[in-house]
């Protein structure tokens, strides 16, 4: 929203004040939130483009609202952590995700409607530097070839369950079966029941769902707010998060159960993600590397044979 509405130039704006987006300071205490991910996202159309330029520039644009705002993102507040959706953000570089790394971010979403060019090498380094490897918007086939894959456990940072909406954006049963990491439920309408329109109770449905078949330990709050248009009744910004642990509470959640969701299991999986860092640097402290065959993108491929052809129709 930063870039959408302001071009990320942060004197623009005041996000004391500021009422156009789901997330502001007043919204943010209002919720009582103690930390959350911010997305550095950029769209499919800058792949094979000027995709990590624009991601940084959303990375730099967080670090400098946190410097702005230090009252509110700073002094042990609500905690900012970072997120990248999407693996064309990286372009095939695996420099790339460990500068990114380095600049604070903790999660990378393996695809975000866009197809990209990896295959183990991806999740070995994600494992390797302790960063999340991010499910959501991959499609069924690819979540379980990541399970089998990552020594961490996965998160899916904003998904719901497949089983109350049957949209491809939600996960299945049987993955939430094998989840030993968190499956953060998403508030968008259409992920919550598939129509425009929503309630808290029904966002509260996934909840019940996903403790019902995969554990309370692997349930988190996703929300995506400021990343949808449409949002259940109740839940229309971050600052009525609180309506919706009173509707847990009143479906007989634990308070343990419930501080779990709010916190504690994402807190477990970074840590046990930290504890597999600990594990694979023994094998490689330097990094892994991608092979120069995956890094060549489609664009550059075409016009390589184009060449080629050009050069065996003039002999």
């Amino acid at each position: 929203q930063m870039r959408k509405q302001f071009n990320n130039q942060l004197s623009k704006v005041d996000l004391n004040t500021f009422n156009e987006t789901h997330t502001n300071i007043p919204k943010i205490k209002a919720g009582r939130l103690g930390a959350q991910f911010w997305s550095a996202y950029v769209p499919c159309d800058t792949q094979y483009k000027d995709a990590v330029r624009q991601t940084f520039e959303q990375i730099d644009v967080i670090h400098r609202m946190c410097q702005k705002y230090p009252d509110t993102f700073m002094f042990n507040k609500t905690a900012s952590l970072i997120g990248v959706e999407g693996g064309h953000s990286i372009d095939s570089s695996l420099g790339t995700l460990r500068t990114m790394y380095q600049l604070g971010v903790r999660y990378l979403t393996l695809t975000h409607s866009c197809n990209t060019p990896w295959y183990s090498t991806i999740i070995q380094e994600l494992n390797r530097l302790g960063m999340l490897v991010d499910l959501a918007h991959v499609p069924v086939k690819v979540m379980e070839q990541v399970l089998g894959l990552s020594k961490a456990p996965v998160i899916f940072s904003h998904s719901s369950a497949y089983a109350i909406c049957k949209h491809k954006r939600n996960v299945p049963d049987n993955i939430l079966l094998k989840v030993k990491g968190i499956v953060m439920v998403n508030f968008y309408n259409d992920y919550v029941t598939c129509s425009h329109t929503a309630a808290l109770s029904d966002v509260a449905n996934h909840f019940d769902h996903i403790k019902k078949i995969g554990g309370p330990e692997i349930v988190g709050f996703g929300g995506d707010y400021d990343g949808v248009t449409r949002l259940p009744h109740g839940l229309e910004d971050v600052s009525k998060v609180p309506n919706l642990v009173a509707e847990l509470l009143r479906r007989n959640w634990t308070d343990a159960e419930v501080k779990a969701a709010l916190g504690g299991n994402l807190l477990r999986v970074l840590q046990e993600a930290e504890k597999v860092r600990a594990l694979v640097e023994f094998q490689t402290s330097y990094g892994y590397d991608v092979p120069n065959q995956a890094a060549v993108h489609p664009l550059t491929a075409a016009t390589l044979l184009l060449t080629v052809s050009l050069i065996f129709a003039q002999k």
